[in-house]
């Protein structure tokens, strides 16, 4: 009999970078997004069957693969939830070209800029809460209070720099200005999408998957490491690009087609992140861990209770997932 797939843990080794970055340009493919919806309940039946060692007969490997591969794009690592298609990270290629695009085509003018901030912020919040660790619940006050100060922000530092940078910068430096208040914005928009994580700690598992405790100092690095991730994935197309761009309209025929920059720039971020999406989550581990020394030294009461929970055996390593 075949060896069975473990159905919960990645194809590849997820100890190194390429691992990882094949992990993840395969579960955020953008194709998987307009699949029905009956298509993905199926897939999520089928992964839970297997799991169990009950699928339909005649059930082969390709259609495992491909089912697992539809769970982890759509449904919560967590809670198993289905997620909002616009939130998840299979829709990062999709949505994140059409946002940036506009962003670095329209940004002259302070009202464009201000638009455009809100939309790409407000797509932002929705990433940041589909993508959160769902062990720490967000209440609906703190998810307002969470956009709305991203949302200015994003807003303050866009025309902040549009401001000071019109009468002091060349029209090149100018098209710099969407990735400024992006990057800024990231600062805020995901802690305080996450905040709850931070103010009470996520769960915490030894290598068996048994929750040992909760810690403060586990969000605060994962949620750090997805705010590194996040700026990785759009710098390239948001730096790259306005080089690309000053270059191309100094020639005749794409002075001629200035109704198209704007298309012509979202193909480009496209093509950037195609592969930036997969390149910036494979940075770090999803399965992020910290040493149960470290969180002897700044959390000692959550030692207590992973000592209580492991005794004498303690792990050198404790894990949780740091959301993407």
């Amino acid at each position: 009999m075949p060896e069975r797939l473990n159905i919960d843990a990645p194809l590849w080794d997820q100890s190194t970078f390429v691992g990882r970055f094949k992990h993840f340009l395969w579960v955020t493919d953008p194709r998987t997004c307009i699949e029905k919806e009956d298509v993905l309940d199926n897939a999520k039946v089928l992964v839970e069957q297997y799991r169990k060692g009950t699928e339909p007969p005649g059930t082969d490997l390709e259609q495992i693969i491909y089912a697992k591969k539809l769970y982890e794009s759509a449904f919560h690592p967590d809670s198993g939830e289905k997620q909002n298609v616009f939130g998840r990270m299979s829709f990062q290629v999709p949505g994140g070209m059409a946002i940036t695009g506009a962003m670095l085509q329209w940004y002259r003018t302070i009202p464009a800029v201000i638009f455009w901030q809100w939309v790409n912020q407000s797509f932002n919040a929705l990433v940041n809460y589909t993508n959160r660790n769902a062990q720490s619940p967000v209440s609906t006050t703190q998810l307002g209070v969470a956009y709305v100060s991203a949302t200015a922000s994003a807003m303050i530092t866009a025309i902040g720099c549009k401001t000071y940078w019109q009468k002091r910068a060349s029209p090149f430096v100018q098209r710099y200005v969407p990735f400024a208040a992006v990057a800024a914005a990231n600062f805020v928009n995901i802690p305080l999408m996450r905040q709850t994580e931070i103010l009470y700690g996520i769960d915490v598992e030894d290598e068996k998957g048994r929750k040992v405790c909760q810690s403060k100092y586990a969000a605060v690095k994962g949620i750090t490491q997805v705010i590194f991730s996040r700026v990785v994935m759009c710098a390239p197309g948001m730096l790259i690009l306005p080089i690309i761009m000053e270059r191309l309209e100094k020639y005749k025929w794409m002075q001629q087609i200035k109704p198209l920059h704007g298309p012509i720039q979202v193909m480009f971020v496209g093509c950037f992140l195609v592969f930036m999406v997969p390149t910036a989550c494979a940075l770090f581990p999803q399965k992020c861990s910290i040493t149960t020394t470290t969180l002897a030294r700044l959390e000692p009461a959550e030692f207590e209770k992973l000592q209580k929970v492991c005794g004498a055996d303690i792990p050198p390593r404790v894990y949780f997932n740091k959301g993407l």
